[in-house]
């Protein structure tokens, strides 16, 4: 998998948070891979129009960690480009290190860079992109007013059960309600997602 000649091509371009989630990435997929470097894409506004000059053409695919950190520089994104030209691969949180660092991150969890191929791939498919063709549907999202039928907001325990829903689902337990009703659709169904939580919710 990881033999430059069976890299995946994928035509949208992913946007990671460093250059060793890059160099990660690289021996995996045919693609165009732009590093944000961190927290300096909030004062790099040339980088940040290139990418929404990218993002109207072809689209991109946001991949950061699964910390505050990744999510907060996910956000940032989304808040500058239009909802329509982005997708979002989650990684799982995963407790560890990696190799090249002497102590774990403040959080104690894995980053892109540390993650298996078996866990990144899993993760392209969670956010309705196969690996294998490097074809990619978008998946109508769940309305609010399901998610909260079914009580994932709303409600006094909503947080709680969306935390077991991530855990349930490998899926960073940091996923606010509107994330949650992006991708849920794309791994499940309604009726399987309705017998999850019920399931959850005796537990």
């Amino acid at each position: 998998m990881e033999n430059s000649q069976t890299r995946i091509k994928i035509k949208e371009t992913i946007i990671v948070e460093g250059k060793y989630d890059k160099i990660r990435l690289a021996p995996l997929f045919d693609a165009n891979i732009i590093e944000l470097g961190g927290f300096r894409i909030y004062n790099n506004k040339d980088r940040l129009a290139l990418i929404r000059r990218i993002a109207e053409k072809n689209g991109i695919i946001i991949l950061t960690d699964s910390d505050s950190a990744g999510f907060r520089l996910r956000h940032y994104l989304s808040s500058a480009i239009p909802k329509a030209n982005i997708k979002n691969v989650f990684i799982p949180d995963i407790r560890g290190k990696e190799k090249r660092k002497a102590k774990p991150g403040k959080e104690n969890l894995l980053g892109v860079e540390g993650m298996t191929t078996e866990v990144l791939l899993s993760a392209f498919r969670k956010a309705g992109i196969d690996p294998e063709s490097g074809n990619s549907e978008r998946t109508e999202p769940f309305s609010k007013s399901f998610l909260y039928e079914i009580g994932l907001s709303g409600g006094e325990n909503s947080s709680e059960l969306r935390r077991k829903l991530c855990e349930f689902y490998s899926l960073p337990k940091m996923l606010t309600t509107n994330s949650l009703a992006e991708i849920l659709p794309i791994i499940t169904t309604k009726a399987e997602l309705i017998s999850a939580i019920k399931e959850l919710k005796e537990t």
